[in-house]
């Protein structure tokens, strides 16, 4: 993980739907030690209890997680906290929400989000122009993909597989970070 950051990632989502709670937390401690060395956020997925005693900068929330307002409540007005958007309906819901940000997916179908099809760019383009804050794009994220995520709008790109799949995490981290740089440059 030092690796991506080192390359490029600015913020790091803990997300592991499986695993208990004392050994996420202890994760969430090595992982909020590095985060915190480099200066990017540590946002844990879910659990706004847990990020709370992890000490992390913030939670994603998902649409049948606790709501936004709960984690809010729980984390304090300085937290980030982020949801999950999958349709026209999600985003509309999450107008009066107090979330920093939303994310809109996936693009594409992803074994991170089993069994939830791809939402497409349309409704990427959709969010950013309605959300009313910062959209993070999931889904099918890679230098060969994100200039069309950009082209609709998108300035925040989630990265799952093309890094942790990656037999050199630092190189596909600056190729990635690179990809997306060179899009915004030209739009």
């Amino acid at each position: 993980m030092s690796l991506c950051v080192e390359g490029g990632v600015d913020i790091v989502q803990l997300r592991d739907k499986t695993l208990a709670d004392r050994p996420l937390l202890a994760r969430a401690a090595v992982l909020q030690k590095v985060c915190a060395d480099a200066g990017v956020p540590l946002i844990l997925n879910d659990r706004p209890d847990l990020a709370l005693e992890a000490g992390a900068d913030g939670v994603h929330v998902g649409q049948d997680d606790v709501t936004p307002a709960t984690a809010r409540s729980i984390l304090g007005p300085t937290a980030i906290i982020g949801l999950s958007t999958h349709s026209t309906d999600d985003l509309a819901a999450s107008i009066d929400e107090p979330v920093d940000y939303v994310s809109a997916g996936p693009v594409t179908a992803t074994p991170t989000k089993p069994g939830r099809p791809g939402v497409g760019l349309e409704y990427v383009r959709h969010a950013v122009a309605r959300a009313g804050r910062p959209v993070w794009v999931t889904g099918g994220a890679s230098p060969a993909t994100v200039g069309d995520m950009v082209a609709v709008g998108a300035r925040h790109i989630v990265v799952v597989r093309w890094l942790t799949e990656a037999s050199d995490p630092l190189r596909a981290a600056r190729q990635l970070r690179q990809a997306i740089d060179d899009a915004i440059a030209l739009t």
